[in-house]
């Protein structure tokens, strides 16, 4: 246990820093009294003694700011302004203080016999260690003694390079979970889960953890492919890799696992440019993800090791080319280096029998019951394999409406939603991850009430849809009647069935005809709301239940570079990809995604590196399209046809602080801007190349790319539409004429380049933030398929190291504030700005970024909100400046717990004050958004 007068200098909660007397030390130095050491101190004795478990964080935390305080009072009570007071005296007050708060243990702990106990319990261990001793079962049910010092040379070779271990604090956990005969599977697992224990102390251990882990995998692997019972260590891997590497091939091609092509490769010459050492980049979280859901594994065997995953993959987006070793080399640096992730789908399935690519499918549902029961069937294919599907159900008549082959009435939509959902839960995407779809439905259907509804917890189960996504599909026009709080006219599509198809200004001429019609009872199912009413219920239902999403079908049109032969009826599961769809082609996107972080070279963009990582990825998802299976012929047809691609970034809240930008600043939405502007530029060129290499897609010609409108000149024609509703920066700075001339006379190999998907598991697999998303926590637990896993934001402990702040204390602080620092107030300002977390961000910031971001993308974005303290103002002035700023599509809508809010409710945002002043649309008085 630490000395008293060592801990730390702070500025905690415990008590106001008071008085300046003299403390004389037992080297007879004096030094300032601080009260925060003595909070320090007696927080380190309680977790001394009661552990450092979380749920007794709060408990520890308050007992701690209460006697710190009563010690305080206790030695000022009797002291002037000039007194001075040694450090054994404060230690006294400090006993008496746990003394009469009967924590009798903590007090002898702390002061009595903290010398004495340190030595009685290192005499302890000593006696211990010599007395100790297990078996662990082998797998011939013979038993081993167990080998401490084998484990400890285990420990220390997956240590080398790791900065904060103790690999005795590692051995002791260990050996709290041991027990005699124990298997050897599950004490290889105790290992690691050692490791795993600490990680909420240093994130090292998560290093540590990934290492030990591939130990188990290593011997796991080789059993497999060599009939070999012992692992082999990192440093023969070095040597061994190659020979592994074509054993693994041969062997899962021979079970049918992968793509008998792959056995064609020059494996020696892929297997040379194999880099062992990479398999130590890994977080735990990260590795324990692709040995669960990833890896080649027949039964209950993994047999495929990190670097021959990568080299698999590569192989497969490599298998037409025509130098295809070299291509698969290039490929595979990439990806091992962590420069460039692509999706899951392509993760799971390249190399494999049935290389099903892809990740997103959007279809329309034409109003035909045989067409309605065969989109489920087309749903129930493409989500077998791994694919996310956003169903556009708008052409579907309402309730009430006629049914002429019956003359009947129509029961609307919202029953076939709930035969949707049903078919998501059912067909789970080959059991690696939950089926998901997202229904859209335009605001103009006679149905948006009810289904506004359908993720309710209440009403009639027959009509809820409690696993399906829902989205609002909302045109401009309806924006702007909210606005200017005017009437909206609900139909339905079988009376008005031109509507689906028009936007823009062509769309508001037959929807005010529509309108006129209606009045002179030439429609007869209609119904005449106020706009501002079904917004209000749009935001409630979406504060409610997180559904319906919103998403604005004009800019996806408007803006849309394939406009020429069709129109745009939905965005996908995750609203990033914006294409058109039809009754013979349903959409297509192959996505990856750019590391940003790791092209960071000092305080910029590495430029060179970047347009490098972006060809190369260009053409990876390129290649996609050719190789990828197709369960349905109308996605073959339409990605042929088009070859839409979606590159987007990850780890953007990771750059920033590495950069020591505040996502709430104004640096922070010109780094949004610039670092997109560069990847547009670099992604729309490398498409040109390849177009010059392998040719133009099919439909280029009367794009708007062939008639030199890139992504930020269609942001002019929305601004010319939409007049003083559309605000954004429309500011530039490469030399876009010349890429804009190269387009025009030599093609695109793709019609759409860019999309930010959310990438919740490829930047777990990489170690960094999600997508473009804000920290959500600096320390919590993340649960997914391969369970829970500790999470700590390794640059704020970095910076915590650097000032010396980062102890048990500053630990139990993070955990009681559930990974906040805005209430420990050692944390400078300095460092609370840059890691405040998503709920202490104002949204508001999120969608100034988002804006910047969306005038370089030919697609969209998944743009999470979050929001504290949500309100229906707030959550107007919010949506409504998501509009004004021109962006696509927003996904979810995340609130607070109240829990959260209640431990928080003394906590005064560090950025709020600062966030971009934008008031209510709806209030005409305002000037603030001109």
């Amino acid at each position: 246990m630490n000395d008293l007068s060592v801990a730390l200098t702070t500025d905690h909660p415990a008590a106001a820093q008071a008085v300046n007397y003299q403390v004389i030390r037992r080297n007879g130095q004096l030094t300032q009294f601080d009260v925060n050491k003595i909070y320090i101190a007696i927080s380190k004795a309680l977790l001394a003694v009661e552990g450092e478990h979380t749920q007794q964080s709060s408990h520890i935390h308050d007992l701690a700011t209460q006697l710190s305080s009563q010690v305080q009072q206790a030695i000022v009570r009797h002291l002037s302004i000039s007194d001075t007071i040694h450090i054994e005296s404060i230690q006294d007050q400090v006993e008496l203080a746990l003394m009469r708060a009967d924590l009798h243990k903590v007090a002898r702990a702390y002061v009595l016999y903290r010398e004495q106990r340190s030595a009685e319990r290192s005499a302890e261990e000593t006696a211990e260690q010599s007395s100790w001793q297990i078996s662990i079962q082998q797998v011939d049910q013979s038993l081993q003694p167990f080998n401490e010092e084998s484990l400890s040379d285990l420990i220390s070779e997956c240590a080398e390079g790791l900065n904060d271990i103790s690999v005795e604090r590692v051995i002791n956990e260990i050996k709290n979970n041991l027990f005699d005969e124990m298997p050897e599977s599950a004490f290889q697992q105790a290992i690691v889960m050692g490791a795993r224990g600490l990680i909420d102390t240093d994130p090292d251990y998560s290093q540590l953890a990934a290492r030990l882990l591939l130990n188990n995998l290593r011997t796991e692997a080789l059993s497999f492919t060599h009939q070999q019972t012992t692992s082999r260590s990192q440093a023969e891997m070095l040597t061994h890799y190659p020979e592994y590497f074509k054993a693994y091939i041969n062997k899962a091609v021979s079970l049918n696992l992968l793509d008998e092509e792959l056995s064609r490769f020059d494996l020696d010459k892929l297997a040379e440019a194999l880099q062992s050492e990479r398999d130590f980049n890994f977080s735990y979280l990260g590795l324990q993800t692709l040995y669960d859901r990833y890896f080649i594994h027949t039964k209950d065997t993994r047999f495929e090791l990190p670097q021959a995953f990568f080299m698999r993959v590569a192989m497969g987006l490599a298998i037409n080319e025509v130098e295809r070793e070299e291509r698969a080399i290039e490929f595979y640096q990439l990806l091992s280096s962590f420069d460039f992730m692509s999706s899951t789908p392509t993760l799971f399935n390249a190399g494999t029998p049935r290389p099903q690519l892809s990740s997103c499918y959007l279809t329309t549902v034409n109003d035909d019951l045989a067409d309605i029961y065969s989109s489920f069937r087309d749903n129930a294919l493409l989500s077998k394999y791994a694919g996310g599907l956003g169903n556009d159900w708008t052409q579907v008549r309402a309730l009430g409406a006629e049914i002429k082959g019956t003359n009947g009435q129509s029961q609307g939509v919202i029953p076939f939603l709930k035969v949707a959902n049903d078919t998501a839960v059912a067909v789970n995407q080959g059991g690696k991850r939950k089926g998901a779809v997202c229904a859209y439905l335009e605001t103009w259907h006679i149905d948006i009430e009810a289904f506004l509804e359908l993720r309710k917890n209440t009403g009639d189960e027959r009509r809820r849809t409690h696993d399906m996504n829902t989205a609002n599909w909302i045109p401009d026009l309806f924006m702007q009647r909210v606005i200017e709080q005017d009437d909206w006219t609900l139909f339905s599509p079988d009376e008005v069935p031109h509507l689906h198809a028009l936007t823009g200004e062509a769309f508001k001429k037959a929807y005010q005809l529509c309108e006129q019609k209606a009045q002179q009872g030439e429609i007869k199912l209609h119904k005449t709301i106020k706009a501002v009413d079904l917004w209000r219920k749009m935001l409630g239902m979406l504060f409610e239940t997180g559904h319906p999403w919103i998403t604005f079908k004009d800019p996806c049109n408007i803006r849309y570079t394939n406009q020429h032969v069709g129109v745009v009826n939905s965005s996908n599961l995750c609203t990033e990809i914006t294409l058109h769809t039809s009754e013979q082609e349903i959409a297509v996107c192959n996505l990856g995604s750019i590391n940003l972080p790791a092209h960071l070279q000092g305080n910029e963009l590495d430029l060179v590196h970047l347009e490098k990582t972006i060809t190369t990825a260009m053409r990876m998802l390129d290649n996609v399209i050719d190789y990828n299976y197709y369960s349905v012929p109308q996605a073959r047809n339409s990605n042929l046809k088009h070859r839409p691609v979606g590159l987007g970034i990850m780890g953007f809240q990771d750059s920033l602080q590495q950069l020591k930008i505040p996502y709430s600043s104004e640096q922070a939405v010109e780094f949004a801007d610039k670092s997109m502007e560069l990847i547009s530029y670099y992604a729309i060129s490398a498409s040109c190349k390849l177009a010059a290499e392998r040719g133009s897609y099919p439909s280029f010609k009367g794009s708007l790319w062939s008639k030199g409108i890139l992504p930020i000149d269609s942001l002019k024609t929305l601004a010319e539409l939409r007049g003083q509703y559309l605000q954004v920066d429309q500011s530039q700075t490469l030399d876009w004429d010349s890429l804009r001339q190269q387009v025009m006379n030599t093609g695109m190999r793709n019609s759409n380049c860019l999309a930010i998907a959310p990438t919740a598991t490829i930047s777990n697999i990489c170690g960094v933030s999600q997508s473009i998303e804000p920290t959500y926590q600096n320390m919590f637990v993340k649960s997914n398929l391969s369970g829970e896993f500790t999470v700590i934001n390794t640059h704020l402990v970095a910076d915590l190291k650097e000032l010396g702040l980062w102890d048990e204390v500053m630990i139990n602080d993070l955990k009681y504030y559930d990974g906040s620092v805005q209430h420990i107030e050692r944390v400078p300002e300095a460092l609370k700005a840059l890691y405040a977390t998503a709920f202490e961000i104002d949204s508001r910031w999120l969608i100034e970024a988002a804006g910047r971001r969306q005038k370089w993308l030919d697609q969209s974005q998944s743009l999470n909100l979050y929001m504290a303290e949500a309100s229906g103002q707030k959550l107007d002035s919010l949506y409504m400046l998501a509009w004004a700023r021109g962006l696509k599509c927003t996904y979810y809508l995340r609130s607070i717990g109240a829990t959260h809010m209640e431990q928080n409710d003394n906590h005064n945002d560090a950025t709020s004050e600062q966030a971009p002043q934008v008031c209510s649309i709806l209030d005409p008085d305002c000037d603030a958004c001109q």
